[in-house]
């Protein structure tokens, strides 16, 4: 029997992915180098673990894949959760990896392209305006409705029963990245809080194009973490959306009871 919801886990946070790369782009190409993740120096001995992976509520004993086998799984979840309409939204080879690298690099200035488990968002990125003053058109905003329907769709408790029954291939990823003694679902919990503290904006947003790229005006809002700013480029309506989920699957992962 197929876990459903299994690549549900990440959904939520994979959808504030979506377009990592495509950082304000105009007309002209996007460098083609691409930035990589640098985990922070280790420090003597081994980390204490914040927020241990709650006790599962479920039966499930069905073995799990191996890592490297585990993409036949991941894609039948999927399509199963949420339909098959949904498997254009998923890139579908390392699945699992490209999940630990993205939560890992949302709190990052960059996030690598290729390792996104996610397909670029439809459409061109709109501006109001000109180069002397630019501002993010709205309708930018609709490009990301149809994956954003998706996460709110989503029953967050299910996602997070088979997130702890299938927590060990991303354990075993998130060390594979170069965190040996790290905890991925400290991780995880760190990447939604960032994600959480997303401000609200109200009114125009300006941009300015020193380069290729458009970037915010506001200094303060470019030195935002990517997995902020992706939020803010997807409106205030569907990033409303996601950070509810957020605040579901973060109450759940934390929620550990005493082992029996």
């Amino acid at each position: 029997m197929v876990n459903k919801p299994m690549i549900g886990v990440a959904a939520v946070v994979l959808v504030v992915g979506v377009g990592i790369a495509y950082y304000f782009h105009g007309r002209s190409a996007l460098p083609t180098s691409e930035p990589t993740a640098v985990p922070p120096p280790a420090a003597g001995g081994e980390p204490p673990i914040e927020h241990p992976v709650p006790g599962s509520a479920s039966s499930q004993s069905a073995p799990l894949p191996p890592l490297n086998a585990s993409d036949l799984a991941m894609k039948d979840a999927l399509s199963a959760l949420v339909g098959a309409n949904a498997m254009q939204y998923v890139v579908p080879e390392d699945i699992v990896r490209h999940v630990v690298v993205t939560i890992d690099n949302l709190p990052r200035q960059k996030a690598p392209a290729a390792k996104r488990p996610t397909v670029a968002v439809q459409g061109s990125f709109l501006v109001e305006g000109d180069e002397l003053h630019a501002t993010l058109d709205p309708k930018n905003f609709t490009r990301y409705d149809p994956m954003v329907n998706v996460v709110r769709q989503l029953d967050m408790q299910r996602v997070a029963d088979t997130y702890i029954h299938f927590y060990p291939l991303f354990q075993s990823a998130y060390q594979n990245l170069g965190y040996p003694n790290g905890y991925f679902n400290d991780r995880l919990v760190q990447v939604i809080d960032s994600l959480l503290a997303t401000p609200q904006l109200s009114g125009p947003i300006e941009l300015s194009r020193p380069n290729v790229l458009y970037t915010f005006a506001d200094p303060k809002l470019e030195a935002l973490p990517a997995g902020e700013k992706l939020l803010l480029r997807m409106g205030p309506d569907n990033a409303a959306v996601v950070k509810g989920k957020l605040k579901e699957l973060r109450a759940i992962v934390t929620a550990a009871p005493p082992k029996h």
